[in-house]
């Protein structure tokens, strides 16, 4: 299959035999109710407008069940190709099996599908390699603590690839000569959620844990976990807290002291490229099959440099 360069992402879409003002791509996102998905979908919608594809988006709302019928129903309707934000990455195999009968292009978005290396010509994945998101993360905190230090990681939902790839970049770094020195004390998943990550920060220090560090699998669940430690009178300036995604509320938590690390990934960019890559596979295109929207450091050093992106 021919290689979808990354700097192509956000460009215009060239017509072939089917234009793309004739297009109609169903959308199954995940939830509405998150930050970084509602940036994505953004991203997919603004992409839409100015190609002036029709998209119709719908929410998920966290249940497979829910998600697999808006397949279905995109697939009776017959869009030209559906673009999917997955609940559940195990259930992929079903998704991927549906639309190949129905011949219908499939394009999964920033959760990696289980089925990634088996996927049929007409279908693809477009987001950023996890393998690094943890992996900048947890070098970043490494380096803060100088190499030492107790840590409590909070994970995303454990039926999301993301949630285990990101955590299983921490064990990697921590696991290497220069941070050996730290040590996991707590991990526990927070399903993502800003108030889950405050209930679950909350409880660890009822329980008297002491750690020096947060390391969080998204940015909501590290906020949550600052509401926590600030609400119990816990200075910011004694404990490292880590996130993923730098969403708008974590630079603003960053650029107020308050979270030390996080990792840019581009919602707007996997929109964009998701949506590209669904015009060109219904437009008889070939794509790569794994389109990669690199992860960037963000720390309080170059913070500026991300507030208005």
């Amino acid at each position: 299959m021919k290689k979808l360069a990354l700097t192509a992402l956000a460009t215009a879409i060239i017509s072939t035999s089917v234009s793309a003002a004739d297009l109609k791509v169903g959308v199954s996102m995940a939830l509405f109710d998150d930050n970084f998905l509602t940036a994505l979908r953004n991203g997919i919608e603004d992409a839409a407008e100015k190609q002036n594809v029709d998209v119709q988006i719908e929410d998920g709302k966290n249940e497979v069940g829910t998600q697999l019928n808006q397949i279905q129903n995109f697939i009776a309707s017959g869009v030209d190709a559906i673009i999917v934000n997955p609940v559940d990455t195990d259930a992929t195999v079903s998704m991927s099996s549906d639309a190949e009968a129905a011949g219908i292009p499939l394009i999964y978005v920033n959760r990696q599908p289980i089925n990634i290396d088996m996927l049929p010509d007409n279908q693809a994945f477009v987001a950023s390699n996890e393998v690094d998101s943890g992996t900048f993360q947890t070098q970043e905190v490494c380096r803060l603590l100088g190499g030492k230090g107790k840590v409590v990681v909070m994970m995303g939902e454990l039926s999301n690839q993301a949630a285990l790839q990101r955590t299983k970049d921490i064990h990697d770094v921590i696991e290497t000569e220069e941070c050996s020195g730290m040590e996991i004390v707590a991990e526990q998943t927070a399903e993502w959620s800003r108030v889950e990550g405050n209930d679950l920060m909350t409880n660890w220090l009822s329980a008297g844990l002491e750690f020096d560090a947060v390391i969080s699998n998204n940015d909501e669940m590290a906020i949550g976990a600052i509401q926590a430690l600030k609400a119990s009178g816990r200075s910011m300036d004694s404990v490292v807290v880590a996130g993923i995604d730098a969403t708008p509320d974590a630079l603003a938590a960053m650029k107020a002291g308050d979270l030390d690390v996080t990792v840019y990934q581009s919602a707007v960019g996997q929109g964009a490229g998701a949506l590209e890559a669904a015009v060109k596979l219904a437009q008889g295109e070939d794509v790569d099959q794994k389109v990669w929207v690199p992860f960037e450091l963000v720390t309080p050093a170059n913070l500026e440099e991300y507030l208005n992106k």
